[in-house]
């Protein structure tokens, strides 16, 4: 998809929800952290064509706009665009999401829910930004309750050796009026549910969406490429709880496939939507899925 197209928005359907996939750019990364121990022979032919020189993989930064019970509702929100959110050396483009919002006939002040799925920087940058009055830090969506796992949120402001450089203040105290903490599954509204997804992080959360007869999930960093979930085993170097991992995406992707649910994750090539099924030798295949609808704007009040 061309720039224009991902700022326009990919638009889908649950059931009578409508969703849109907002894009705060892209990132490299690099595929042995994406992909941990396993041998960089056997993941480059997952990833295929998307490696630079440099072993690293083109990411998106995918986040998820619904409207569910009159709720202007946001799932994540990338990297943000304060300084020193964005990779200024990186020839890509990143902090694109509040235009992305734009574009759906939105400004900031319309979202009524945001859901951090975690709190590393590249999922809450927009939690934050600079005030145009006197340059303090404050919340973004102002009118928005910010959902989060209390353990995560602990976790955020309590960080270790190896979180501080994730865990950054400057997204996290300025909503500290706005966050509504949750230390199990919690409805949002009566088709949004936000439940436990341990692995990642140990507070890690994924948003279920379920209207009609039909569901869809938003992973989160639950997988940073989809052949972590086609195989299970294939855990990232960046899980703080590799087996526990392991074991969220296998139950996650036998629901999914039982299911036909509509998945979508954080870091795939834009918009990162598919289905997982089952090839007729028993194993698990991603299947992408092209945008549903086209040229609306559901979200405008």
């Amino acid at each position: 998809m061309t720039n224009s197209e991902i700022l326009t928005g990919a638009k889908f359907q649950i059931g009578s929800m409508p969703i849109t996939i907002v894009n705060d750019g892209t990132f490299m990364y690099d595929g042995g952290a994406i992909f941990g121990v396993v041998p960089r022979v056997m993941w480059q032919r997952a990833v295929k064509n998307r490696i630079d020189s440099q072993h690293r993989i083109t990411q998106g930064l995918n986040c998820v706009l619904l409207k569910s019970n009159g709720k202007n509702i946001l799932l994540d929100t990338g990297v943000g665009g304060k300084p020193g959110d964005r990779d200024v050396a990186s020839p890509i483009e990143q902090g694109n999401l509040i235009q992305s919002i734009a574009q759906q006939g939105l400004s900031p002040s319309d979202i009524d829910v945001v859901v951090n799925t975690h709190l590393h920087f590249d999922h809450c940058g927009w939690n934050t930004s600079v005030s145009s009055h006197d340059e303090k830090l404050v919340a973004t969506f102002p009118n928005a309750t910010y959902y989060i796992s209390e353990k995560e949120w602990n976790d955020a402001i309590n960080p270790n050796e190896r979180t501080r450089a994730t865990y950054l203040e400057k997204n996290l105290k300025p909503i500290i009026d706005h966050i509504k903490l949750f230390d199990d599954e919690i409805k949002i509204t009566n088709e949004v549910i936000v439940s436990p997804t341990p692995g990642h992080t140990e507070g890690h959360s994924a948003v279920f969406m379920r209207s009609g007869q039909e569901w869809g999930v938003y992973v989160g960093d639950m997988i940073q490429h989809h052949a972590q979930l086609e195989r299970t085993a294939w855990v990232s170097g960046l899980d703080v709880l590799p087996l526990v991992s392991m074991e969220t995406k296998k139950k996650l992707a036998a629901e999914c496939i039982e299911s036909e649910a509509l998945i979508i994750f954080s870091h795939g090539t834009y918009p990162g939507v598919g289905r997982l099924t089952l090839t007729d030798q028993g194993f698990r295949k991603w299947e992408e899925e092209a945008p549903h609808i086209t040229n609306t704007h559901p979200h405008t009040h």
